[in-house]
Parts: structure tokens; sequence; C-alpha cells
């Protein structure tokens, strides 16, 4: 039995150095950490700027609490409490005061997924980091999600459900590549390297308050092509009014999820999750200014965001 057991941990551990082997570092080197952040540079945001005309701000992320759905078994639980200040006492002369206690997931409601979020099936996440080495209990000592710069970009919205002449898509309906042009055309919203591109589904405005489970049990979203055509076009970001980005059910039942993969592991790109896409598309605010400053914990993986679309 031993001798089994040896040969199978051999066989595990040979598996795991191959991957690593065929691993390829980032263009941005071997020690890199922020992906497709490197393109953010004090020209190009200074050129993502010159998109504001009317000054009208956006909030991209949605209110959250303890009945929001979110993917199994993330939740959240808020406590106001006023500390010292029982039975009439007070903890200062002058005032009283109220604090918060967070108890949750950070993955709910809108958010980041960060580049430690996703690995490939033996565990090695982006530019070749082995989660065996860098995912600690206390926190990721690589790829954290503090260590994502200021997020100044040109953001664009590409509606897919005006595109199919729907309020909506359904869950399960998922668009190609060659969809993607045909809105870029139509739109005339080309994507461009360095920019935060997001969906508009529908889904969010359809389904979030009016049916939640039905919401967060499927999606519609991206297949596989999308995400390789935008990694190739190197974006910094790419999001969408749904909780997962990719559609639900998988196209293949048995790779669930593979634009996570290509974008966050393959690609060093960033996923914007749940975004409230509807009021910029119901102004035809296609083009704007994206600007998201997430909060800064150290090792996180995913992070609650309210990014700011200014047009």
């Amino acid at each position: 039995m031993s001798r089994i057991l040896g040969f199978v941990l051999l066989c595990t551990l040979s598996a795991v150095s191959g991957a690593q082997e065929d691993c390829q570092p980032s263009r941005w080197g071997p020690d890199d950490e922020i992906g497709n952040a490197n393109l953010i540079t004090a020209e190009s945001v200074l050129a993502a700027s010159k998109l504001v005309r009317t000054g009208k701000a956006y909030s991209l992320g949605i209110t959250v609490d303890s009945t929001t759905p979110a993917f199994p078994p993330r939740s959240l639980d808020l406590q106001v409490v006023q500390p010292g200040q029982q039975q009439g006492a007070r903890a200062m002369p002058n005032s009283t005061y109220n604090d918060d206690v967070f108890i949750g997931w950070l993955g709910i409601g809108s958010q980041l997924d960060g580049l430690g979020h996703i690995g490939d099936e033996n565990g090695i996440h982006y530019n070749c980091f082995d989660a065996r080495d860098i995912a600690q209990f206390t926190g990721l000592t690589k790829l954290g999600i503090h260590t994502v710069p200021p997020m100044v970009a040109r953001g664009i919205i590409l509606d897919m459900a005006a595109y199919r002449g729907v309020p909506y898509l359904k869950a399960g309906e998922h668009f190609s590549a060659e969809d993607v042009k045909a809105v870029e055309k139509k739109q005339g919203t080309a994507v461009r390297e360095g920019d935060v591109v997001l969906f508009h589904t529908g889904w969010t405005d359809a389904k979030l308050e009016s049916a939640p489970e039905e919401w967060v049990a499927a999606e519609p979203g991206i297949d596989p092509s999308v995400a390789h055509y935008l990694a190739g076009k190197n974006v910094v970001a790419v999001g969408a009014d749904t909780w997962g980005v990719d559609v639900i059910p998988a196209v293949d039942a048995n790779a669930p999820f593979p634009g996570h993969v290509i974008l966050l592991k393959e690609s060093g790109i960033y996923l914007l999750e749940t975004m409230n896409t509807g009021p910029l598309v119901r102004d035809g605010a296609h083009e704007f200014l994206f600007v998201l400053g997430q909060a800064k914990i150290r090792g996180a993986v995913q992070m609650i965001i309210n990014p700011v679309a200014i047009r």
C-alpha cells in the first residue's frame, strides 16, 4: 500500500511540476502581480479624462445587504454597535457614536475579482504563481487585491440586449466574439488597448429584485471566444451586469467559468461583476471615464466595489 501511495504522490507532484514548467511568465516580468493594470499610465489617464463631456457621474455598484443573493456559500451580516454606551453610559462627554461590524465575504454584489481568484486545474495562477506557495489562510502573499493600482481608464459598454432586440438576455444565453465585433461597429465604440469593457445584458435590471433566486441560479454571458478576443485586445478589465460574466449554465458543462481562467489566469485581466449598467445604457452613454479605487485589504482575493463612470 505504501508503494502505491508513494507512486500516486510522485505522479501528482510530477503533474504540478510539469504544469509549472509549461506556464509562461507574464510579459510584464516573472515578478509582476498586477497584469494589464500596467497599461494604466499618466498618459493613458489623461487621455481617458478627455472623454468627460457633461460631468454626469454614474454609480456602477449596487447596494448590498444580508438579503443580496450571491454565489454560494457567500453571504454577509452587518451589526451596528455603540461601544461603551450600554445602560445609558457615554463613551465621550459631548457625544454618542455608532460603529459597525462587518462579517461576510468580499465577493458579493458588485465586486472586483483579483488575479489571485482563479487558477488552472493544477492551482497555477497568473504569472505562474502556485497556490501552494501564495494562498495562506491569513491572505494571499502574492496577487492580493491591495496590489491593484487605481483603475482609471476609458470605459465602454457594449449593449448586447439591444443587439439581440430584447429587454434582457435569458439565462444560459451566450454571445460570441463575432457578436461583440458587431456591437462595436453598431455603436461606434471599438475596443482599444487599456480599456475597461462592460457588457449590458439587462439581466440584473430584469431579475435581481423581481426574482433574486433565479438571478443567482444562472445567467447570460460571454463564451470563451469573447475572452480570447478581449485578451488579444489587451484590455485592463472585463465586466457585466451579471454576477459571473461567464454564461451559466456553461457552454461546456465540464469547463465552467472558462472566461475567468482565460482572463484572470492566462491574461492578467481583471473581472468586474454585477455592474449597474442600466442607467448608462438608458442615457446612451456607451463611452465614459471609468474610475475605481478599491479598498486595499492586504491579501484579499476579491473586493466589494462601487466604480464610477463619468461621461
